[in-house]
């Protein structure tokens, strides 16, 4: 068995993409319920999922390279794609589940088991995605909790989305969101099991080629986030449309 060690500064880059794409997606998210069929709707829906989606995407291969394997880790690029688009999709069609039309219990949770589901999925195509010399397993009991941690995530992330007015208020739930998208993804990698095959590691392999990525794809997400924040600052309704709680 491989005992893994983390980097702390990529742990709390992770974090902090994460709130960063919950705050921009909250704020985006919030435009949903007012939003004109069509054209306007399908706007804020794919703005405020890829807001939400690839933030949690981003934190999760940051997270991933906060591991040190103690071995070379690259990932096949299909997977890879398939896992953000994964993450994206099934935001956006929780957003649109619990967003739009009347509002009730049964869609909140109906949205969020979707979404959670599909945040879960993404995690674990994206862990498929890696690439080295050992082989994968996953603790049960582990791997079972963090789709539940992601659902649950996923339901309070649409509750805040459509019922909280003020700007600050967002700004704290978005911390709130980053804790539990990275409960999910550190208690995956938590369930992860790895054992070394026959594979010799090279005396000159380090972690510095996992750092720097990490820091490229914490750097284009922000350039990506702050680009959604201006629109939605452009954008901001005078107060948004509250689904549960009136």
């Amino acid at each position: 068995m491989i005992e893994v060690e983390y980097n702390l500064l990529l742990v709390l880059v992770s974090y902090a993409i994460a709130v960063f794409g919950s705050y921009v997606g909250l704020n985006l998210a919030i435009r949903v319920p007012s939003a004109k069929p069509g054209t306007d709707l399908y706007f804020w829906v794919a703005l405020s999922s890829i807001a939400i989606g690839g933030a949690i995407w981003s934190m999760h291969y940051i997270g991933m390279m906060a591991v040190d394997m103690k071995m070379p880790v690259t990932y096949d690029l299909g997977l890879t794609i398939v896992s953000m688009l994964l993450a994206v999709c099934f935001v956006a069609v929780g957003i649109v589940i619990v967003g739009r039309g009347e509002s009730s219990i049964g869609k909140l949770l109906g949205g969020g088991v979707l979404a959670g589901l599909g945040v879960a999925a993404m995690h674990y195509t994206g862990m498929a995605s890696m690439q080295m010399d050992a082989t994968m397993s996953y603790n049960i009991p582990l791997l079972i909790a963090s789709i539940i941690i992601a659902i649950v995530a996923a339901i309070a992330a649409l509750w805040l989305a459509f019922n909280l007015r003020g700007t600050l208020q967002r700004f704290g739930s978005a911390f709130i969101m980053g804790i539990a998208v990275c409960g999910m993804h550190y208690t995956g990698m938590a369930a992860m099991e790895m054992t070394m095959t026959d594979y010799v590691m090279s005396m000159d392999y380090t972690h510095a080629g996992a750092i720097s990525s990490s820091i490229m794809i914490f750097i284009g997400s922000a350039l990506v986030l702050s680009l959604l924040w201006v629109i939605a600052s452009k954008n901001a309704p005078k107060q948004s449309n509250l689904v549960f709680g009136e």
